[in-house]
Order: structure tokens, then C-alpha cells, then sequence
């Protein structure tokens, strides 16, 4: 008896790898959605006086002066100055030069970002679950468990995309001016922390899974030992 009660104890604790799991979670979290948010992914030397790149970042560019990449004439020149959103419809000439503004590998950047985002979202309500309302011992825990990780490795792996793309592309010749004066920003940084952190997290919860279905099938082998004992004495 002393037995089993200590296997019903054992199955109500959470393993040290969903414990650990949640705290890289909340790094992930944090790390992706100020990331997501944020225009610093590409930025320019602030000690340059002439750049013409402020920073940027999946949504929103900030220009000191960009000329009109699409606009040669020297006397009519039109330039860009401030902080808008990408994908601003009311300042004049920010429409005609949106190609210039989103090339093919940005629209790639925010794609895959967005996808890493919605997962760490949805993530989050099952971490949630996982965390305040739903036990060890209950029928459902190990389909929370793996389910959440899964999405995170999702997550984790169009992250890993969007990083990587931006990485390989977003600071060569052809595209903002200034390159050689650009570095990325540090919410390219907090991207790719958030993105390691997923991986992580996603890696604890597979284990924790393991775990708890270890704990559960130790559990029922112990039940059946328990209910076979009256049988024996019997005997």
C-alpha cells in the first residue's frame, strides 16, 4: 500500500523539465514579442551624420533623409524622413515606393516571423493551462504537454527561418543605403534569443512528456500489483 501511495505522490509532481520548460518559455515569450514589435531589427551608426537609414524593423522603417530610390531626378528629389508603418496608406509616397521598402526576402522575414509569433501565442494558452489549471494526475496532461511542444517546435523552426533570411539578406549592397554603417539591431537579437529559447522549451516539455507517461504507466503497473495481493493471500 505504502507503495503505491508514493507512486499516486510521485504522478501529481511536475518534473523538473516542465518546471525549467516554463522558465525558458517566458524567455521565448518575451524575447519574440518584443522582437515582433519593435523597429530595431536593422539599424544605422548613430555616430554617421549623413545616414540616411534611422533602423527598421517587420513593420515600421525609420529614415534620417532616404532619397527616392525610384525618383533620378537631382533637382525634383523627394525624400523620406520619420518613422512610418510599412504599410501606411495615408503618407504621400510611401505606396510608390512599398516594392523598394519589402522585398521578396522581407515579405519571407515577416511571414515566417508571424507564423513563430501566432505559435508562441497559442503556446502560451497552453502553457497557461499546463501551468495553473491541469495536474499531473489528470487523463488529459501528457496530450497538453506534447501538443504545446509541437507548436513551439513549429514555432521555433519558422523563427529560425525568418532569422535566417534577414540574416543572409537584409544587410547587402542593394537594399538600404549606408550597408557598410548598418548592423543588425538588438531586436534582430532578442529574435534570435526568443527563437533559441523556443527550441529549448519546446525540447524540456517532449521530456517532460516522457516523463509523466513513464510516472503513469509505473502507476497503473503498481494498481494491478495492489489489486492481484487479495488474490494471492487467497491462495
Amino acid at each position: 500500500m505504502g507503495e503505491f501511495e508514493e507512486e499516486v505522490d510521485n504522478v501529481k509532481k511536475r518534473s523538473l523539465a516542465g518546471n525549467v520548460g516554463i522558465g525558458f518559455f517566458v524567455v521565448a515569450f518575451v524575447s519574440i514579442f518584443v522582437a515582433f514589435a519593435t523597429p530595431s531589427w536593422l539599424v544605422s551608426d548613430y555616430r554617421i551624420t549623413g545616414a540616411k537609414l534611422d533602423r527598421l524593423g517587420l513593420w515600421v522603417h525609420c529614415f534620417r533623409s532616404l532619397p527616392d530610390p525610384y525618383h533620378y531626378n537631382q533637382v525634383n528629389q523627394r525624400f523620406f524622413v520619420g518613422c512610418r508603418w510599412i504599410y501606411d496608406p495615408f503618407t504621400t509616397g510611401y505606396d510608390q515606393i512599398r516594392g523598394f521598402l519589402i522585398p521578396d526576402f522581407m515579405v519571407a522575414t515577416q511571414f515566417f516571423f508571424t507564423l513563430c509569433f501566432i505559435a508562441i501565442l497559442l503556446g502560451t494558452i497552453m502553457t497557461l493551462i499546463y501551468f495553473l489549471c491541469c495536474g499531473p494526475d489528470q487523463k488529459q496532461f501528457v496530450i497538453l504537454i506534447v501538443l504545446n511542444s509541437w507548436i513551439l517546435l513549429c514555432g521555433a523552426i519558422s523563427g529560425s527561418i525568418a532569422v535566417i533570411v534577414f540574416g543572409a539578406k537584409a544587410n547587402r549592397n542593394g537594399w538600404m543605403p549606408g550597408h557598410e554603417n548598418n548592423f543588425f539591431g538588438w531586436s534582430y537579437a532578442l529574435a534570435c534569443i526568443g527563437v533559441i529559447a523556443c527550441y529549448i522549451a519546446s525540447a524540456l516539455f517532449f521530456v517532460d512528456g516522457h516523463v509523466q507517461k513513464k510516472k503513469k504507466k509505473r502507476l497503473i503497473e503498481s494498481q494491478s500489483r495492489l489489486e492481484m495481493e487479495p488474490e494471492h493471500k487467497g491462495w
